[in-house]
């Protein structure tokens, strides 16, 4: 019995430390299907879909999820590619969050705490880059759906986007309502040792209510001053679950 237990446990390899590869895909064609500033031409000679790839970096505490550099757009020319200087710093110790975010050419720090989400769990089942992984469900902004995979054999309860709170890492993810899914495509858990994680220091800092205002001056610079949005709207939209 001993014996048994011992080699079952001896094939279960806990993964404490890794780099996750995460394929996001936006459709395009359905999200702008109703816009009216584009033609019906200019959406014909469009790609279908925008991919770009990230990069989630983890420890057994923290994490750190960025665009990867040159990141591709797949089919979609029709979209100019710019380096994206996003990234949101996880500490899962402490319960917070550190998020580098660029507006209008300058990045910015803003801190904020780990959303939670109320997650249920099912009995689906999907492999994804190698590992099984457990369907959950969970609403954000009281109407959306996201649809989540995630694999217990990696410890973290982390995952892409900011959304975590699974026993175990994401590797797959689906928001329906806006047309765009992420998923693992690549996963460098073998050999690799315990990575050093440290949070963004480039950009400028928001924590007094000046600095704060500033970056809310730039972020709504060309919005109508004649109906200007609640301050509580503006905050959603920075510190959302989404880079």
């Amino acid at each position: 019995m001993c014996l048994g237990l011992q080699l079952a446990t001896a094939q279960t390899v806990f993964i404490k430390s890794a780099k996750i590869i995460f394929e996001k895909k936006v459709n395009i064609k359905e999200q702008l299907a109703n816009n009216q500033w584009l033609n019906d031409e200019a959406k014909e000679k469009m790609g279908k879909y925008r991919t770009t790839n990230w990069e989630y970096s983890f420890n057994d505490s923290t994490s750190v999820y960025r665009a990867k550099a040159k990141e591709s757009l797949s089919d979609n020319a029709f979209f100019f590619s710019a380096d994206n200087t996003d990234e949101l710093f996880t500490d899962f110790a402490k319960s917070n969050r550190m998020k580098r975010k660029s507006i209008m050419g300058n990045d910015f720090i803003l801190k904020d705490s780990i959303p939670r989400l109320k997650w249920k769990i099912t009995h689906d089942l999907r492999k994804i880059a190698g590992y099984e992984c457990r369907k959950a469900i969970a609403m954000i902004n009281d109407t959306v759906t996201v649809v989540a995979f995630y694999t217990d054999e990696i410890l973290l309860k982390g995952g892409p986007e900011g959304f975590t709170g699974l026993p175990g890492m994401i590797l797959g993810l689906a928001i329906p309502r806006y047309n765009t899914t992420w998923f693992a495509t690549k996963i460098e858990a073998k050999n690799v040792d315990i990575l050093n994680i440290t949070a963004p220091a480039k950009g400028k800092r928001t924590d007094t209510e000046k600095d704060f205002k500033k970056m809310i001056d730039l972020y709504t610079r060309y919005d109508d001053k004649k109906n200007p949005r609640k301050i509580a709207d503006i905050k959603k939209e920075l510190y959302s679950l989404f880079l």
